[in-house]
């Protein structure tokens, strides 16, 4: 683990709007690499979200805040409701905490709050972390693209997610030395732990695990699901789908052929999720736009090969065709088709060996590794 003792003695502020139950395990392990560290959120959570809010043992306040509800129409042609918090007490909140570091989350009004504060406070440090990617950055208007042009450059480091969200954040004009890569990570003990032995039938079952809205593009991904099963009535295809959303009775009530069969589970209790992905033996996530996507992270850790969206920071990462995954443009039909042929004409074999390289792929991409990163950034832009 990365400790650096030239940073120990900063006071760190890191301002989000909510804190997930599988981001959790990344602040604390980021508050175990800091002396001091206070998390600053918009909101305990969100009221579209299905979980309680926790914060274990961090340092946390809550702000003061108005709420903006508008909807994203996104180029794919899905529309979805966004929640934008607005703190209004950043300055006098960061004023009484007298931070040496901003870390702010996304590229809205907190983080614009967060850029005059450090301004202002000149010795104050600036980072942004833009947990962002090319497709997610799609379709948000002009006046966030003018308000960006002016934000970006004023950090003295960024923090992104992996090669997309530097290349959007390079649209800038950033240099890449104030660039700084952190792959999205949360606890997967309780994946890791999932047998990696499958029988017959389990090694070609699929499974998805997510909201079912249109963003995730699960219409499309079935409709060539329908037609490959269509094309080898030979074959016996089970597609088992976990989580809830306005899509879901679309799709259950979708005709399909005779040997293909969806099972629906709805939302389940999150430490339930590792029995049904030792089940299971591809993991699908057909996505238009995700900046990460943590869902892959826990089927990699399950052993489970990824047939998945290159709209999905994650699955660009770390799905490597044909060895860890299968890899497809979201918005192609023939692409997804010829994806989900190479994946169910996989060999039992190739798919064990498949499974074996997935787990290891993601085996280092621990809280504390990716906490680490954080750190890195902050003593190299401390040491400027």
């Amino acid at each position: 683990m990365l400790k650096i003792r030239a940073i120990m003695s900063q006071r760190v502020a890191f301002l989000t709007h909510f804190i997930a139950p599988y981001r959790l395990p990344l602040y604390q392990s980021l508050a175990a690499q800091l002396q001091d560290l206070k998390i600053f959120v918009s909101t305990p959570m969100e009221p579209n979200r299905p979980w309680q809010s926790n914060w274990g043992d961090l340092t946390v306040q809550v702000q003061r805040k108005f709420t903006l509800i508008r909807t994203w129409n996104h180029p794919q042609g899905f529309a979805e409701t966004l929640y934008v918090h607005v703190p209004y007490d950043t300055f006098w909140v960061l004023g009484s905490y007298q931070p040496n570091i901003v870390i702010s989350h996304e590229l809205g009004m907190r983080t614009l709050q967060a850029a005059l504060y450090c301004k202002w406070r000149k010795k104050t440090k600036f980072i942004i972390w833009a947990k962002c990617s090319e497709s997610t950055e799609q379709g948000r208007g002009k006046l966030r693209e003018m308000l960006r042009r002016w934000l970006i450059p004023q950090a003295d480091g960024i923090v992104v997610n992996g090669d997309s969200g530097a290349r959007y954040i390079r649209r800038f004009g950033i240099p890449l030395e104030k660039i700084f890569r952190a792959f999205q990570s949360t606890d997967t003990s309780n994946f890791s732990g999932v047998r990696l032995e499958k029988s017959q039938k389990e090694a070609y079952r699929l499974l998805f695990v997510g909201q079912l809205i249109e963003r995730k593009n699960m219409q499309r991904f079935l409709g060539e699901l329908i037609k490959w099963t269509e094309n080898h009535p030979e074959r016996s295809l089970e597609f088992w789908l976990v989580g809830d959303g306005s899509e879901r009775s679309p799709l259950e009530t979708q005709p399909v052929p005779e040997n293909l069969h969806l099972k629906f589970f709805g939302n389940i209790a999150y430490d339930q999720l590792p029995e049904l992905y030792a089940q299971a033996g591809m993991f699908v996530f057909p996505t238009l736009a995700d900046e990460w996507g943590q869902v892959v992270n826990e089927a990699m850790a399950s052993g489970l090969p990824i047939l998945g969206s290159l709209g999905s920071q994650a699955v660009e990462e770390l799905c490597t065709e044909g060895k860890t995954g299968w890899v497809f443009q979201p918005d192609r039909p023939s692409e997804i088709y010829q994806a989900i042929d190479r994946a169910l004409s996989t060999s039992p074999e190739t798919l064990e060996q498949m499974r074996i390289q997935s787990r290891k792929r993601i085996e280092s991409m621990t809280p504390e590794f990716v906490a680490s990163k954080f750190v890195e950034a902050i003593n190299s832009i401390m040491a400027k």
